[in-house]
């Protein structure tokens, strides 16, 4: 599921800088950019709006490559619109190389782990996602669902009982740290000859999975979790390595308004909008 990154043992709620809020109340606007999940975006943005009513937001969600075609085509036009963007970690080193972005160390970041903090502050992990195996209860028993890698290659998960995402890079990229990129890239091409059902996205893909549609699906914790609390027919299995994928927040370098774009990221990484991505 989406993680709480606080270390609890020394987590002290930090005080917004006054300077900080008048001049994000000066600004009186917010523009958040993310691949994050729209209603959890939504939920956070109202909860910011309260504590600060004076500053007005504006929020735009999409997938990780349109997010970034958007970010770099808008660059490239001379247009600089957004403040805070929250997107997966292959956005990083595009956005790093333009010099889109710039560092920002927030009084926050104290309580976070030094791995999930770039090394100048140019980024800070916002929260991450676990890619497991998903199963559709009604359709796979408990004691047949596959709980490896190797098992999802038996014959009975042959032509589109696996659906899997078109776009999920993370998962190439953790399967070769853990097993190298040769057995990495060979193992998917044994996975790719059970002809699974290949699409983008993955709330649509665990909701088509609780419908029915397929047997198993590797998706995030989170979205299952989701799925699953409101009483649809899915479980979620760790398969060992179980890659996790880090969402980093990051401000725009030239934010049009880059005093709200540094209190919203205090907001965020704060105990009270942590708690909220947990939940």
């Amino acid at each position: 599921a989406l993680l709480l990154l606080l270390n609890a043992q020394s987590f002290a709620q930090e005080r917004p800088d006054a300077r900080l809020i008048q001049g994000a109340e000066k600004e009186a606007k917010l523009v958040w950019w993310t691949t994050t999940n729209l209603d959890l975006s939504q939920r956070i943005l109202e909860r910011f709006e309260k504590k600060y009513p004076s500053v007005k937001t504006e929020l735009f969600r999409a997938g990780r490559g349109p997010l970034l075609n958007k970010v770099l085509a808008e660059a490239l036009a001379g247009r600089h619109a957004w403040d805070v963007l929250s997107g997966s970690g292959e956005m990083y080193a595009p956005l790093m190389e333009r010099k889109l972005v710039v560092p920002y160390r927030s009084p926050e970041s104290k309580a976070y782990d030094g791995s999930m903090i770039g090394r100048d502050g140019e980024w800070i992990a916002y929260h991450t996602n676990s890619y497991v195996l998903g199963v559709n209860t009604h359709l796979v028993k408990s004691e047949q669902a596959p709980r490896s890698y190797e098992a999802l290659l038996d014959a009975k998960w042959k032509d589109g009982k696996i659906s899997l995402d078109s776009d999920a890079y993370p998962v190439l990229i953790g399967l070769s740290q853990a097993w190298g990129k040769e057995k990495a890239v060979n193992y998917l091409k044994r996975l790719a000859a059970q002809n699974p059902v290949v699409k983008r996205g993955n709330d649509e893909r665990v909701q088509l999975t609780a419908a029915g549609e397929y047997p198993l699906l590797i998706a995030y914790a989170s979205g299952i979790t989701r799925v699953a609390q409101k009483g649809a027919p899915i479980e979620w299995l760790p398969l060992d390595p179980v890659v996790v994928q880090v969402n980093p927040l990051q401000v725009a370098a030239r934010a049009p308004h880059p005093n709200a774009a540094r209190l919203f990221t205090d907001f965020a990484l704060s105990k009270d909008g942590q708690e909220m991505v947990r939940s």
